[in-house]
């Protein structure tokens, strides 16, 4: 369950086993299943999560009901809602389940932990952030700049393996489009 997590880990800094031991001991695991949250609005929120296992979408429902899909995790990647995880409010994203999970959760107080040990632990927290920056900004400037060809494009070419595995549904509800929109932009790809 853990090569994952190392591999990632490795691949920006280097840990020995004891050191790699040491730091998975922080962690916890949890399955859930689909249709599952992982992370309610107005919720506390305790933990970062790796994901093992499956799919997610962090979404925010606006006044009017429609849902703002902010971002997907699979295998590999991270997610939480970290506005309420580094500075202790209530939730302001759910976090569901799109397929059977298994996830590592690793609390805040163990992170800042953690970090405080360990200055190549602190470093890799530095760049993964560093690394979630740099998306969130990409998404942000595609959903001000871009139309929704470009958007579904872009989407297509950073994660075709999502495009198969995601509903139209939530494709269209990710990229800002109906599902109308979306079914020609995927006819146009054809």
């Amino acid at each position: 369950m853990c090569t994952a997590l190392q591999q990632q880990i490795e691949h920006i800094i280097p840990l020995n086993p004891a050191e790699f031991n040491f730091f998975l001991s922080h962690f916890t695991e949890k399955k859930l299943k689909k249709g599952e949250f992982l992370i309610r609005e107005g919720n506390k929120v305790q933990a970062d999560f790796f994901i093992v296992k499956g799919c997610l979408k962090a979404y925010h429902i606006d006044n009017k009901g429609t849902e703002h899909i902010l971002q997907f995790a699979v295998e590999d990647w991270w997610i939480t809602d970290f506005q309420a995880y580094l500075l202790k409010t209530p939730a302001t994203i759910n976090i569901v389940c799109l397929e059977d999970c298994e996830v590592l959760s690793l609390s805040f107080n163990d992170r800042e932990k953690l970090c405080a040990q360990s200055h190549t632990i602190e470093h890799f927290f530095r760049k993964k952030s560093n690394f979630g920056f740099v998306a969130l900004q990409k998404r942000i400037l595609s959903l001000l700049t871009s139309d929704a060809k470009e958007r579904h494009t872009q989407f297509l070419n950073a994660y075709p393996q999502l495009y198969q595995r995601l509903s139209k549904k939530v494709i269209a509800a990710y990229l800002g489009v109906s599902r109308e929109t979306l079914s020609r932009l995927r006819r146009k790809k054809l």
